[in-house]
């Protein structure tokens, strides 16, 4: 007769070996579930987004145009699209799809998240600004609601996302700003830059690479169907026109110009020895960078003299308030002074 406590010794065994076989595929299958719902609600998310921005740009949103935006074939956008309708987020017309109620206050909450995202990176880190918006759409479908309104509070519950583009409140309500594409300008108009569009990134890299950005006063030189030249922080800026299409300005008050007033130079333009009086720091310049020219002594009525460059004239060196620091040239030309003579330096 075979020993009860044998047979139970290795019952438990078997059971332990066959737990090390196969709970980890468990463990692997549930993850896997848990991957496929989260990718399927990143795709829903990243529809409904598409179907606001049709809408908000007053375009049909057609299948073709969601496996294009979504980068999906035309069998699983189909899939995509008719599990919204059964969740009542869309509603199907002939040719097109709008969005339901339910589905525009979805898409509107995603929206804010992403861009009280943009604001935060903008104004709380050093991340460049072509990184905005790809580090925005993970944080998207992260935050809850909850932690979406602590955020803006913390923000100063900001109005327009770093490139100008509305955000909408907690109750899905959006600022309003009139603007018109900057090549509607008419030589000689002067305008105010008020929304960048930041898709696609590599239209927006060459935007950002001309040192455009909202707030800025622009001052429209020539248009021709093959450039467009204006003047902006007081260097001209070519553009083909497909590029000047993505800049939305408004049309300023002659009172409220700066172009046509004297131009500041920048402190990378101070030749070794020369002195400039801090005048400002560009808009363009945000976040930690910002705080830390702040925090060297870069601000407005302080004296910086020019004290030598490196040998590829990146970095340079300058001396503030008796105490000497390097600057990168892209750093300098964010810093507008104004040239100061012997007898002003002495004072």
């Amino acid at each position: 007769m075979v020993d009860p406590l044998i047979s139970l010794t290795v019952l438990v065994v078997i059971l332990i070996i066959a737990a090390f076989f196969f709970l980890p595929r468990y463990r692997n299958v549930d993850k896997r579930k848990k991957a496929k719902r989260n990718t399927i609600r990143v795709l829903i998310e990243d529809a409904l987004k598409h179907f606001y921005d049709c809408e908000y740009k007053k375009l049909n949103c057609t299948l073709d145009s969601i496996a294009g935006n979504l980068s999906i074939s035309g069998d699983d956008a189909a899939k995509l699209i008719a599990r919204l309708e059964s969740l009542g987020l869309i509603r199907s017309y002939e040719n097109y799809y709008k969005l339901t109620y339910e589905g525009r206050s979805y898409a509107l909450r995603v929206i804010r998240i992403h861009r009280l995202w943009e604001k935060y990176l903008a104004d709380e880190t050093g991340i460049q600004e072509t990184d905005w918006h790809i580090k925005a759409e993970l944080k998207e479908h992260i935050l809850t609601s909850a932690e979406a309104d602590k955020l803006a509070a913390e923000l100063g519950n900001p109005l327009f996302d770093p490139h100008g583009d509305p955000i909408p409140s907690s109750s899905g309500e959006l600022p309003y700003r009139e603007g018109i594409p900057l090549n509607s300008l008419k030589q000689g108009e002067f305008a105010q830059i008020i929304h960048i569009e930041d898709e696609p990134p590599a239209v927006y890299a060459q935007l950002v690479a001309q040192r455009l950005y909202p707030g800025i006063h622009v001052r429209m030189i020539e248009l021709s169907k093959e450039r467009i030249v204006f003047e902006a922080n007081g260097e001209e800026c070519i553009l083909a026109p497909v590029l000047a299409s993505n800049i939305t300005v408004s049309e300023i008050p002659a009172e409220s110009r700066f172009i046509g007033k004297q131009k500041h130079q920048t402190l990378n333009s101070l030749q070794q020895g020369e002195t400039g009086e801090v005048i400002g720091i560009s808009k363009a310049c945000r976040g930690q960078q910002r705080r830390r020219l702040m925090d060297l002594g870069v601000v407005p009525g302080s004296k910086i003299t020019s004290e030598m460059k490196s040998i590829s004239g990146d970095p340079i060196a300058f001396n503030i308030r008796g105490a000497t620091i390097a600057l990168r040239k892209q750093q300098a030309e964010q810093i507008f002074i104004k040239s100061l003579k012997e007898e002003e330096v002495l004072v």
